[in-house]
């Protein structure tokens, strides 16, 4: 009798552990060619071009290992603004990448399509117009959030504003556009 309830124990423990181990991450639609490893030009949910970038919505986003609250966090953002790119959808959910190459997902409620920018490299100079030469506006420390104002599309130089103060940066400048990219 004493061998059937450890057996009976057992079980019911494998049980346990088992609903409490998350599933693999579904694999969201790639598009027609669903055995490509490439990533698709639209998000299967909202038609958006892929990848993109967006920003967190709050100052506290938790990134989780799959798409869903069962997956647990692996980090918590603490910095509304930071720019993001999103490189998957699946359904409420939006795999990202930071500037620093993490990856993880987020709920689409936690996003903004506003576009920001994040300083990176050394100290940055905002300038008066799009020119190396041209008057500083402000100087930028690695890590600043600011907002994109406009890239016109192949131009090495955005609009910006950070903090109050409006100028221009070379794209290299920062993290939160793709080169040769548009942002209006």
């Amino acid at each position: 009798m004493i061998g059937k309830k450890r057996l009976a124990l057992g079980a019911f423990l494998l049980l346990v552990l088992a609903a409490a181990t998350p599933a693999p991450a579904p694999t969201p639609d790639k598009g027609p060619d669903k055995g490509s490893d490439k990533a698709p030009d639209k998000g299967s949910v909202t038609g958006l071009p892929l990848p993109r970038f967006a920003a967190l919505r709050s100052d506290d986003v938790n990134l989780r290992v799959g798409p869903g609250t069962r997956y647990p966090i692996s980090w918590v953002y603490k910095r509304r603004g930071l720019p993001v790119e999103i490189e998957r959808e699946f359904d409420v959910w939006r795999l990202i990448r930071d500037s620093e190459g993490t990856e993880g997902w987020v709920h689409e409620a936690t996003l903004t399509g506003r576009r920001t920018l994040l300083i990176i490299g050394g100290e940055q100079t905002l300038r008066g117009t799009a020119a190396d030469n041209a008057p500083a506006v402000a100087r930028l420390a690695p890590g600043v959030i600011g907002r994109i104002s406009h890239c016109t599309a192949n131009d090495p130089w955005c609009e910006v504003e950070i903090k109050g103060y409006h100028g221009f940066l070379p794209r290299a400048a920062f993290w939160g556009s793709f080169p040769g990219e548009a942002v209006n």
